[in-house]
């Protein structure tokens, strides 16, 4: 039985600077042997998924289909598996001499847990797990306070990051060089979506391709909804189709806020490893685990549906349904009316963006979810209550994003508000005080 090593693919879709299969590949240069990259679609997590025309699922399926396509060019294969991680390895490992595995971390408390599960099988079947630092930039305890403790505030966060990037910057792997260490073998079939439970989408993928010219301008233009002014690299960052690391090193230098949301991201992450009960329906500040939501389940229908009669709300809404994005102001606007105007508890609205973002991340979801409520770590103050129409004249004021998703904006069709502003922000900040009180 021929030796060999396993890559596991995650969250880090592609071939090129990929830190955990570039060490995977070069040992096997050393060594001798091949590498057998692998995929699971794991049971686990997509028995979960509801509703089986899911993007994220077709997005990966046609990643993975990608990257057969040029494996099976130089006659090698990927091995794409359904089923259980665990019961995957373990056929995997009668069927081939296994010597090691190498993967990229998972921050996710579930991956957590499911790593230690295979961790635990292949040190019974004496195997070695090596696992590496791909989708973030800086990770667990690299940025901490001079005392050891993490960051709770992004402000000295960020600071200290980018000391430590003047100091630490990152170096680009070149593992897509060193494919021809991956096992030769005759193709092996990809799982259709069919055979995995799915459909095929409506998904259209964003372009991996950046403009210098939008990044240089990403300041100015990042709040407006009707223009293109971000990346929307978003949900290749999510999968790992583009490595962060180049992405940071091609734009530090263009646009400071745009290099700034990339330290949000590994803020995030950092704060989810150091407080992961923030991942199981916990508050990061414990006392607003006291306050009295109404959680109005028709209000939450018609947040859902985009039928608050709020413009700027219903559209943000309305385009998430469609398209499984949302532009980023808009996101921070319909959460804040979520949670403010109609006092929903945000858990509510972070398992609803959890179920339809195709760029969904736990860190970052529930990240901007409890700072939209006040209850996260560095978030907006409770009593900051966003006005939806103040909103809409700052940043959609001619109404191009608003009239494409709602195009019965003038007619009778469309529904009058479901709240007032002014007595949904007197609630809110009563509710909120009566909780908070010393």
């Amino acid at each position: 039985m021929e030796q060999i090593s396993i890559f596991w693919f995650r969250r880090d879709l592609r071939f090129e600077d990929n830190v955990g299969l570039y060490h995977a590949l070069y040992q096997a240069k050393l060594q001798g042997h091949k590498v057998l990259p692998i995929f699971i679609f794991d049971k686990t997590i997509l028995d979960k998924l509801e509703d089986k025309n899911d993007r994220r699922v077709d997005f990966i399926h046609r990643v993975l289909t990608n990257m057969q396509s040029t494996l099976v060019a130089k006659g090698k294969t990927m091995q794409v598996e359904y089923g259980n991680s665990v019961e995957v390895f373990s056929k995997l490992i009668k069927q081939y001499s296994v010597l090691s595995v190498y993967t990229n971390h998972d921050y996710e408390p579930n991956a957590i847990e499911r790593d230690a599960q295979i961790q635990a099988l292949l040190i019974k079947n004496n195997i070695e797990l090596h696992s590496y630092k791909d989708q973030v930039i800086f990770e667990k305890e690299e940025v901490l306070k001079d005392d050891g403790k993490p960051y709770t505030i992004y402000t000295p966060y960020a600071n200290k990051w980018r000391t430590y990037w003047a100091s630490h910057i990152p170096k680009i792997h070149p593992s897509i060089k060193l494919m021809d260490y991956f096992l030769d073998s005759k193709p092996l079939p990809t799982p259709s979506l069919n055979d995995i439970g799915f459909m095929p989408t409506d998904l259209v993928v964003p372009p991996m391709e950046w403009q210098e010219s939008l990044v240089k301008k990403y300041t100015d233009q990042r709040n407006f909804p009707a223009i293109k002014g971000t990346t929307q690299l978003s949900v290749h960052l999510r999968f790992g189709t583009i490595s962060v690391r180049q992405l940071a090193l091609d734009t530090q230098s263009l646009n400071s806020t745009y290099f700034n949301e990339l330290i949000w991201r590994d803020f995030y992450h950092m704060i989810l490893w150091h407080f992961p009960q923030v991942a199981k329906g916990k508050s990061f500040k414990a006392q607003y685990d006291f306050i009295e939501w109404r959680n109005n389940e028709k209000e939450f229908e018609a947040w859902c549906e985009g039928r608050t009669g709020y413009p700027i709300v219903d559209a943000g809404m309305r385009e998430l349904n469609t398209t499984g994005f949302m532009h980023n102001r808009v996101r921070m606007i319909v959460a804040s009316f979520l949670t403010k105007h109609l006092l929903i508890d945000w858990r509510w609205g972070e398992a609803y963006f959890a179920q339809k973002l195709l760029d969904f991340d736990l860190a970052a979801n529930n990240g901007g979810w409890q700072w939209a409520s006040g209850s996260g770590c560095d978030a907006a103050p409770y009593f900051r209550v966003f006005n939806p129409r103040l909103q809409t004249e700052k940043f959609d004021k001619d109404l191009k994003y608003i009239r494409k998703w709602i195009p019965e904006l003038d007619s009778s069709k469309y529904p009058k508000p479901i709240v007032v502003h002014e007595e949904a922000r007197e609630r809110v900040l009563a509710a909120y005080a009566k909780a908070l009180k010393p």
